[in-house]
C-alpha cells in the first residue's frame, strides 16, 4: 500500500518522539485516524469526551513531562473547540501542536459546510507557527517546524490539514528550486548569561540583608538551585502557583504561595525584605511584591520578554534558570542573615496555627471547605500528582495543600480557565500511570465540562497500573470565587440568578458510570473518606457537602475590599448570616488562635 500524507505525518510524529495524541476524531480528519489505525500504537490515541477537553490534556501532557502535547479535531466546530485549552497552554508557555482537519482543497472559499478559516482563526493561539499545506511535498517541513517551534519556544503550533490532501500518496519534495528539505531533531540549549552580567547580579544580592526569592513554573527544573542559592543568601523562598512544586512546604524558611490566594508570612516578606530575586516567574500581580524603590530586584527568565516586566529591574538575567542559578551560586557571599531567617520561620509557624485553626472553625451545618484539603495533605501518598481547578478550590488548594519533595502540582495558571482540573488528571495518570492522581474541582467546572470526563476515566483506568485516581467535587451550590469577587471587589450582594447553581449528585453519576462514589456533609468523617478513596481499586468521586459562606480571605484585606464588603451587607446579601458568622470565624481564628 502506497504511503498517505497521513501515514507520513504519524511517522513523522514518531520520529519526534511523540508517542500519545489526545482528541476526538470527524470526517474533516479521517484521513489521520486511518493512519493512526495502521501504525498499530504506535502513537497511542487517547480519546476524549470534548476537544477542548483534549487540548487541556496536550497542555497538561507537556507540564507533567516536559514533552511536547499533541491534540486533534476535525474542521469546523472540532477545530474551533481547541482554542480554550491551547490558550492554556499558550498563556504558560507550553509546547502544544494542534493538528485541524479542513475541507478539501477545491472547496474553500465556496462557503462549504464546516469551512472556516482555520489558519486566520489560530493564528492568535498558535502565531508562532500556524500554517495549512496545499500539496504533499510541502508536508514535511510543515511538520518538522510546528514541532520544532513548538519545542523551542514553548509555544503553541498548529496545522490545518483539507481532508483530500490526508489522503493523497505522500511524495518527498524534489530537489528542485522552490522546495524544502527539512530534518528531524531538536535538542535544548543550556542558556547562561554572560560573566559580566552574573557578577552584577551577584553584587546586588550580596548587598541585601533581607532576601526575598519568588519562583515559578520556569524554575521547575531547578529546585535544588532554589535551595542552594536560598541558602546561600539565607532568603525566604514564596511560590508562584505554577511554581508550587519547585521546592517542597516543609522546609521552615519557604512562606508558601504569593497574591491574593497567597499565605500571610509570603506577604510579610515581601513587604519586608530590600532585596528580590525572581526565577522562572511571570506572576502578574505587581501590588503583591516590593513597593516600587523599596528593594533591588534581579530576574531570571529564559523568555528576555518576561523580564522587567513586573518590578523594575536592576538586573536581568536571561538564561536557563537551573543552569544559571548554577553559574551565579560561586560568586554570592554567605550571608549570615539569622534575625531575617528566623523572622520568616516564625511567621510561618504562627500561619501554620492559623491555617488549622481556620480549617477547624465551625460552619453552618456543612463543611469546612479548607478542612477538604488540610485532612488531604498528611495523607498525600509518595510521588502524588494533584490539579486544582480556578475558582474558590485553588484557594484552599494553594495555601493549605503542603507538596513534598518528588510530587507534582499544577492548574490553569495564566488563564486561570474552569474545567481543567480532570482533564489535567487524566492525562496525568496517563503520562505517569503508576502514580496517585488527586483533582480538586469545584461543582461549577465539574457542571460545566468535567462530569462527561468521568466518561473518559472510566473507559481508560482499567489499563493504568496502578487505579489510584481521585476527583474531589466541592458541592456548595454557588459559583463561590465569583460570588466572593462580586461581594468584596464591586460591593454587591450575591446575585442568585448568576451564582446558584443546581444541586448535583456527583458521586451517584461516578457510581452510573462504575467508579466508586464517596459522599461526605460531616467533617469528621473527611479523614476516613480520603483514606478509603486513596485504598480503591478503582477510580473514585469523593463528593464534599462544602460551605459556600466560608470567605477565601486574602492574605491582607485593604480598606476598599473592607468597604465593598460592608456595602455588600447592607444591600441584603442573601447569605448574609451565614457569611458574617463564617468570616467573623476565620478572622478571630487569624488574631487569635483557639477561638472559633
Amino acid at each position: 500500500m502506497a504511503t498517505t500524507v497521513s501515514d507520513f505525518i504519524i511517522e513523522r510524529l514518531h520520529e519526534w518522539g511523540v508517542r500519545r495524541i489526545y482528541g476526538y476524531p470527524g470526517d474533516g480528519i479521517n484521513g489521520m485516524f486511518g493512519a493512526l489505525q495502521r501504525a498499530h500504537g504506535k502513537i497511542e490515541f487517547v480519546q476524549a469526551r470534548h476537544e477542548e477537553m483534549a487540548a487541556f490534556m496536550a497542555s497538561a501532557h507537556a507540564k507533567f513531562t516536559g514533552e511536547l502535547g499533541v491534540c486533534i479535531a476535525t474542521s469546523g466546530p472540532g477545530a474551533a473547540h481547541l482554542l480554550t485549552g491551547l490558550y492554556d497552554a499558550r498563556l504558560d508557555h507550553m509546547p502544544v501542536l494542534a493538528i485541524a482537519g479542513q475541507q478539501a482543497r477545491a472547496a474553500l472559499g465556496a462557503h462549504y459546510q464546516q469551512e472556516l478559516d482555520l489558519v486566520s482563526m489560530f493564528k492568535d493561539v498558535a502565531g508562532a507557527y500556524v500554517q495549512q499545506p496545499s500539496v504533499p511535498a510541502q508536508v514535511r517541513h510543515v511538520v518538522d517546524r510546528a514541532v520544532r517551534i513548538a519545542r523551542s519556544r514553548r509555544t503553541v503550533t498548529a496545522m490545518v490539514l483539507p481532508n483530500d490532501l490526508q489522503e493523497l500518496e505522500y511524495e518527498p519534495p524534489a530537489r528542485k528550486h522552490g522546495t524544502a528539505h527539512s530534518g528531524v531533531g531538536y535538542s535544548a540549549p543550556e542558556v547562561v548569561p554572560r560573566e559580566a552580567d552574573l557578577k552584577r547580579a551577584a553584587e546586588v544580592l550580596n548587598a541585601g540583608n533581607r532576601v526575598a526569592m519568588l519562583v515559578g513554573a520556569g524554575a521547575m527544573h531547578a529546585g535544588d538551585e532554589v535551595v542552594a542559592v536560598a541558602e546561600r543568601l539565607h532568603a525566604g523562598v514564596a511560590k508562584a502557583l505554577l511554581g508550587k512544586a519547585v521546592v517542597p512546604d516543609d522546609i521552615p524558611w519557604v512562606t508558601g504561595s504569593i497574591g491574593l490566594l497567597g499565605t500571610k508570612p509570603t506577604d510579610e516578606m515581601m513587604s519586608a525584605c530590600d532585596t528580590l530575586l525572581m526565577v522562572g516567574s511571570g506572576f502578574p500581580y505587581s501590588e503583591f511584591l516590593p513597593k516600587e524603590g523599596d528593594a533591588r530586584a534581579v530576574q531570571i527568565d529564559i523568555d528576555a520578554g518576561m523580564l522587567s516586566l513586573r518590578y523594575p529591574m536592576e538586573v536581568s538575567l536571561v538564561g536557563d534558570s537551573a543552569a544559571t542559578l548554577r553559574a551565579l551560586l560561586p560568586l554570592l557571599e554567605q550571608k549570615n542573615a539569622t534575625n531575617w531567617r528566623n523572622r520568616l520561620i516564625h511567621a510561618g509557624e504562627r500561619w501554620q496555627r492559623v491555617l488549622e485553626e481556620r480549617a477547624n472553625a465551625a460552619t453552618s451545618g456543612k463543611v469546612n471547605p479548607q478542612r477538604v484539603v488540610t485532612e488531604l495533605s498528611p495523607r498525600l501518598p509518595d510521588g502524588a500528582i494533584v490539579t486544582s481547578d480556578s475558582g474558590s478550590c485553588a484557594n484552599w488548594y494553594a495555601r493549605d495543600l503542603k507538596i513534598r519533595r518528588g510530587m507534582m502540582c499544577s492548574l490553569s495558571g495564566g488563564l486561570a480557565s474552569m474545567g481543567a482540573a480532570v482533564p489535567y488528571a487524566i492525562a496525568a495518570k496517563f503520562a505517569h500511570p503508576e502514580r496517585p492522581v488527586i483533582a480538586l474541582v469545584g461543582d461549577g467546572a465539574m457542571q460545566m465540562n468535567n462530569m462527561a470526563e468521568l466518561v473518559t476515566v472510566a473507559k481508560y483506568w482499567r489499563q493504568w497500573s496502578s487505579p489510584r485516581w481521585i476527583c474531589c467535587v466541592f458541592n456548595n451550590e454557588d459559583l463561590n470565587q465569583v460570588t466572593w469577587e462580586q461581594r468584596v471587589m464591586q460591593g454587591d450582594a450575591k446575585f442568585e440568578a448568576s451564582q446558584d447553581i443546581p444541586n448535583v449528585p456527583y458521586h451517584r453519576f461516578a457510581e452510573l458510570v462504575g467508579l466508586t462514589g464517596i459522599y461526605v456533609d460531616d467533617a469528621e468523617q473527611l479523614g476516613d473518606a480520603w483514606e478509603q478513596a486513596l485504598a480503591s481499586p478503582r477510580p473514585v468521586v469523593l463528593e464534599v457537602k462544602t460551605d459556600p459562606d466560608v470567605p477565601p480571605l486574602p492574605p491582607h484585606v485593604t480598606m476598599e475590599q473592607a468597604r465593598h464588603f460592608a456595602r455588600a451587607l447592607m444591600e441584603g446579601d442573601p447569605d448574609e448570616g451565614g457569611m458574617i458568622a463564617n468570616t467573623a470565624r476565620q478572622v478571630m481564628a487569624s488574631v487569635i488562635p483557639g477561638k472559633k
